[in-house]
């Protein structure tokens, strides 16, 4: 069988997991009837507890998770903005005169008095 991954809306993992903890079934029986896998609908239920502050210590809400996402997100693009820049300032300092680097003795004279 093919590693596929479906996704499912959030309303229907909050159904399926309510379904699972208002009837009294099993993981596999829920599963099975609405056409999910036990393992990911385990996984829902169990996020499902942490949500409620029923999980261990130490383990991330959804809304934790949703934001060491971004964040991390954030640090790969800061990262590869700073490498950007960094090579920029390199080439631009070893091509690039000084300002007043190319005129004439007497007017770079003038321009500092300035």
């Amino acid at each position: 069988m093919g590693n596929r991954s479906t996704r499912y809306t959030e309303e229907f993992k909050r159904d399926a997991v309510a379904l699972v903890r208002s009837s009294g079934r099993t993981v596999n029986e829920v599963a099975r009837e609405l056409g999910v896998s036990s393992e990911g609908l385990r996984n829902w239920v169990t996020q499902d507890k942490i949500d409620r502050g029923e999980g261990q210590p130490g383990e991330l809400t959804s809304q934790e998770r949703d934001e060491l996402r971004r964040l991390r997100r954030e640090v790969t693009e800061l990262r590869t903005e700073k490498e950007i820049l960094k090579k920029v300032a390199m080439t631009a300092g070893s091509r690039s005169p000084g300002r007043y680097e190319n005129l004439p003795v007497a007017v770079r004279a003038d321009v500092g008095a300035a």
